[in-house]
């Protein structure tokens, strides 16, 4: 069911309820790093698979917007509703998944950030990507947050809108705030390369 102006009028792209699932399975998992502080496999996996289906919502979320099923405005609202969801305080569980779940709501900054900054159209195509990551570890190392989050949204912007980021440009990168939030660019990078089948998902039931 759409509005006058084809807005979907209900639709749970992402819910707390989901993520709550996902928490509760975290949980479950009784996660540990090894002796190398590496996430384990199996249990570490919970981590990535709760990036990637926030990500597919999102993305969604744009695709909809593109075929005009959703207006900017809506879609904006959307991705806070999620971003609302997902970046919520959760009470601690062990040391070891608190570490995992912070660095994943950092990551998921960065995504949440290029999303909105591809639909509010608030990036320059023009940019150079590679040129976009120096001014962010910059502005990182002149502690000016603000502007290194807003460079990396417009990254994630680029690359939403079809630009790559490179192995090459991600190793180059030293360990902060920049990288995980660009971990999260790279998640959307991976979804979109992966499948596709989010451009096609008609159903309301955020799945």
């Amino acid at each position: 069911m759409a509005g006058k102006d084809g807005d979907v009028v209900h639709h749970d792209f992402y819910t707390a309820e989901r993520w709550n699932n996902w928490i509760n399975q975290v949980k479950e998992s009784d996660f540990k790093f090894d002796e190398s502080d590496e996430p384990q496999g199996k249990e570490g996996a919970i981590f990535v698979n709760m990036e990637d289906d926030i990500v597919l919502a999102c993305l969604k979320i744009i695709a909809k917007c593109e075929k005009g099923l959703v207006s900017p405005e809506s879609a904006l609202e959307y991705v806070a509703q999620i971003r609302e969801i997902a970046l919520a305080e959760i009470d601690p569980i062990s040391e070891d998944v608190d570490m995992m779940i912070e660095s994943l709501q950092t990551s998921l900054m960065g995504g949440f950030a290029a999303c909105e900054a591809y639909l509010s159209g608030d990036y320059d195509r023009s940019v150079d990507i590679g040129d976009l990551v120096k001014v962010a570890l910059e502005a990182e190392s002149s502690d000016d947050i603000e502007i290194a989050l807003g460079t990396v949204a417009e990254i994630g912007a680029l690359v939403i809108s079809g630009k790559e980021l490179t192995e090459k440009i991600m190793e180059e990168v030293p360990y902060g705030l920049v990288a995980e939030w660009l971990d999260g660019i790279d998640s959307i990078s991976a979804a979109m390369v992966g499948s596709d089948s989010y451009k096609d998902d008609e159903a309301d039931d955020g799945k």
